[in-house]
């Protein structure tokens, strides 16, 4: 699939206000950008799920590029105690005297991040709450009360809960592989319209339920990707002994995990987020190549956030304190403003981002960012979560023709110019 024409956006005039930072941000280039998230969405990395073959293989593509900008690399593995894997198609169909419908998988229903593994299909009779005895049936959850349901329904003995979900607005059910404490039955989520429609079957007579969840639960490897690109007289290398001078220390992150394709379905994962990792990696390219001032920077790619964010809460505790983090969280589709939440002693960091957000014309807006930042937060660092949209989130149509080349643009010029006047290059 094409990506869309490279834009070429004029930088705005207040950038020249502040020594070389216009001329910085002309050179950050959407169709790097463009590239970088047309690889990490390619098939060969089938989603980037933590612990996978796909996801180990981007932590190595994404360990190269830094290698190629000069940077200091190092592999920091770590170990997830729980991943949701789907090795099936799961199956869902009913049937009343008359007729059956099949169902289809994250269309019309899905798995609840919940659910028990059931391997293969069971059928039983559909009951409902208002039934003495739920042992051996599915059971029909009103929205809302599965949790609920689902107790009764453990006790008594039954085979599953199917509860009603929601779709996105093009029709589809968002993957997820973290969430709440397993049950000990299996759990289905299935679309409002068609769980009315059950319903209404089973208030007309008998029906008969099929369906399986093939959910295990797995643990997994991690690995974080760190690169250390020291800018400017009198900032060391990783190693050498010294102790940093003279500039501030800054970290840029981005999650380069997603929740992995399904045993029938690409989810190339391409706006969550390998437009983010493709965002700073160009600003990191740009601020090596044209800063001249002191700054330690330092780029870290992050793993397994989608299954609670592992990897910067394993990262998180080995940060230099008074390290200032900017994290992206997506960098695909702007509409107004950016997203942005500050956690931490963030004041002066939530300042320059201020300041860089007028000079590169980038509308921002306090929001909440349930991402990597707060972990970071969470250690006592200054730390800030940016999300400029993810159109297709978490499901097959998050496609790389959806990311906005000029999305990727407001985002790498917004951190370029927020790590220059943490650097102290003001007017």
């Amino acid at each position: 699939m094409s990506s869309p024409a490279p834009v070429s956006s004029p930088v705005p005039s207040a950038a020249a206000e502040v020594p070389g930072l216009a001329s910085a941000l002309e050179q950050v280039s959407a169709r790097r950008m463009l590239d970088c998230v047309a690889e990490l969405a390619a098939d060969r990395y089938a989603g980037r799920r933590v612990g996978t073959p796909g996801g180990r293989a981007a932590a190595t593509w994404l360990a190269g590029r830094l290698r190629a900008l000069g940077a200091d690399v190092r592999h920091d593995p770590f170990d997830v105690a729980e991943v949701r894997e789907l090795y099936r198609t799961p199956v869902l169909r009913w049937s009343t005297g008359r007729s059956t419908l099949r169902l289809e998988h994250r269309r019309d229903f899905a798995e609840h991040p919940a659910s028990a593994e059931l391997p293969d299909p069971r059928s039983a009779p559909l009951a409902d709450t208002g039934t003495a005895d739920l042992g051996g049936h599915w059971v029909l959850a009103p929205a809302g009360e599965w949790a609920r349901i689902c107790r009764r329904a453990e006790a008594d003995g039954a085979l599953g809960v199917l509860t009603a979900r929601n779709t996105d607005d093009e029709g589809w059910m968002p993957k997820m592989i973290a969430g709440p404490a397993r049950r000990s039955v299996a759990v289905l989520g299935v679309r409002a319209d068609l769980h009315r429609r059950l319903a209404d079957a089973l208030a007309a007579g008998e029906v008969t339920v099929t369906a399986s969840a093939p959910l295990r639960a797995v643990g997994a490897g991690g690995v974080n990707v760190h690169g250390h690109l020291p800018i400017g007289p009198g900032v060391p290398y990783e190693g050498s002994g010294e102790g940093a001078a003279g500039g501030p220390q800054v970290l840029l992150t981005a999650h380069f995990d997603g929740v992995g394709d399904d045993p029938d379905r690409r989810l190339p994962a391409a706006a969550d987020n390998a437009s983010g990792v493709a965002a700073v990696l160009e600003a990191a390219r740009v601020l090596t190549a044209t800063l001249t001032v002191p700054v330690d920077l330092r780029v870290s790619f992050l793993d397994a956030e989608e299954v609670g964010a592992w990897g910067s809460a394993h990262h998180a505790p080995a940060v230099a304190p008074g390290t200032q983090v900017v994290n992206l969280d997506g960098a695909a589709q702007l509409h107004q403003a950016a997203a942005v939440e500050a956690g931490g002693p963030a004041h002066a960091l939530l300042a320059a981002l201020d300041q860089a957000g007028r000079r590169t014309g980038t509308a921002l807006r306090a929001g909440a960012m349930a991402s990597d930042n707060r972990r970071y937060a969470a250690a006592g660092l200054a730390a800030i979560g940016i999300g400029m949209g993810m159109p297709g989130y978490q499901t097959p149509a998050e496609t790389p023709d959806r990311v906005e080349p000029a999305t990727l643009v407001a985002a790498a010029r917004l951190l370029v110019s927020t790590v220059w006047l943490l650097a102290g290059t003001r007017p």
